[in-house]
């Protein structure tokens, strides 16, 4: 007979190798067995303090995809002309988050953009949501990582806020950002300064880096 834990476990498994098969197409220059690794400790990272389970398996594809396309860049591209660029803070859940997203809403695809948090917190402040929706920035399905040791190697710049540290690769660019935020939840005002100081930041990092501004 099974029960209602077992077939959680099977669904849970066949989601995953679901996965496997859809990044082993997408990475058929890396092999199914770290594919696989790298899923598995996904799941590891997303579900260690995750309140609910529901979507554990799809977490942990996104995750495990971004941190395949770090490897696919050490091991394969890392001269490929683009900034990448990996932003810590102690939690992932505010400032890291919305510097990604500032990124990318900011250069397109003239620069790549990770966060990652020390210790990542089990969900996204709500303000922060609220506050990048009135960037017309979607956030809400996004959920604190860790950082891991191929998406460093990966970064050309790695920028530190709150305290938070991560090792730096040899030949790295690392600067350490003083945005600070208040203990507990962010209320929306404080979520929008946060926003609106990472975003002059982002602008000049991005003008020293070489990259286009493609908001205007």
């Amino acid at each position: 007979m099974t029960t209602p834990t077992t077939g959680i476990a099977i669904e849970r498994d066949l989601a995953l190798r679901v996965a496997a098969d859809r990044l082993a197409a997408e990475f058929d220059r890396i092999g199914r067995e770290t594919i696989e690794r790298f899923l598995d400790s996904s799941y590891e990272h997303v579900a260690d303090g995750a309140r609910i389970e529901t979507f554990l398996p799809l977490m942990a594809e996104r995750f495990a995809r971004q941190r395949l396309r770090a490897l696919a860049r050490v091991e394969h591209e890392h001269d490929h002309g683009t900034p990448t660029v990996l932003f810590v803070c102690p939690d992932n859940a505010a400032r890291s988050l919305m510097a990604l997203a500032l990124v990318e809403h900011l250069a397109g695809d003239g620069a790549v953009a990770w966060s990652a948090g020390a210790r990542p917190a089990p969900g996204i402040d709500p303000a922060v949501v609220e506050a990048m929706a009135e960037r017309g920035i979607d956030l809400s399905e996004e959920f604190p990582k860790p950082w891991t040791d191929e998406i460093v190697d990966a970064a050309d710049v790695v920028v530190t806020m709150g305290g938070a540290s991560c090792p730096v690769r040899r030949g790295a660019r690392h600067e350490s950002w003083p945005v600070w935020v208040p203990d507990g939840e962010l209320s929306i005002d404080a979520a929008r300064r946060v926003r609106d100081e990472l975003e002059e930041r982002i602008r000049d990092l991005l003008a020293r880096l070489g990259v286009r501004d493609v908001s205007a």
